[in-house]
């Protein structure tokens, strides 16, 4: 058995985080939404509905999600990973009306699901 260090035990884990969000960014279709009341409410809201048609989560074709808290965080989520949340949160009724002239619906989804799922 080969003695390792800490340290390389942590260059190892730090290193195959690289890499992850490396294959994210350059191999991975993005779609990226900012929530500027995230850190007020403590939800992500993801948008299922506009003007009474299918748009957001139910239309995307990206493989990742990625919200942006303004000045606080970035929080990246497979997309299939979001669809199951969004799922289980609509059918909670966890469901706001907002955008435009608030004709979009959209589903919310306490953050600590999205980072601790």
């Amino acid at each position: 058995m080969k003695y390792r260090s800490d340290f390389d035990l942590d260059l190892s884990t730090g290193q195959d985080g690289e890499v992850l969000v490396h294959d994210m960014v350059q191999l991975s279709t993005l779609e990226v939404k900012t929530d500027f009341l995230a850190e007020k409410t403590g939800n992500i809201a993801v948008e299922f509905e506009s003007w009474g048609k299918p748009s957001g989560i139910a239309t995307t074709s990206a493989r990742h999600w990625v919200f942006v808290i303004p000045n606080k965080i970035a929080i990246f989520v497979e997309t299939n990973r979001l669809k199951q949340l969004a799922r289980h949160f609509y059918q909670e009724g966890k469901v706001t009306l907002g955008g435009d002239l608030n004709k979009s619906k959209m589903v919310l989804i306490p953050i600590t699901e999205l980072i601790y799922a």
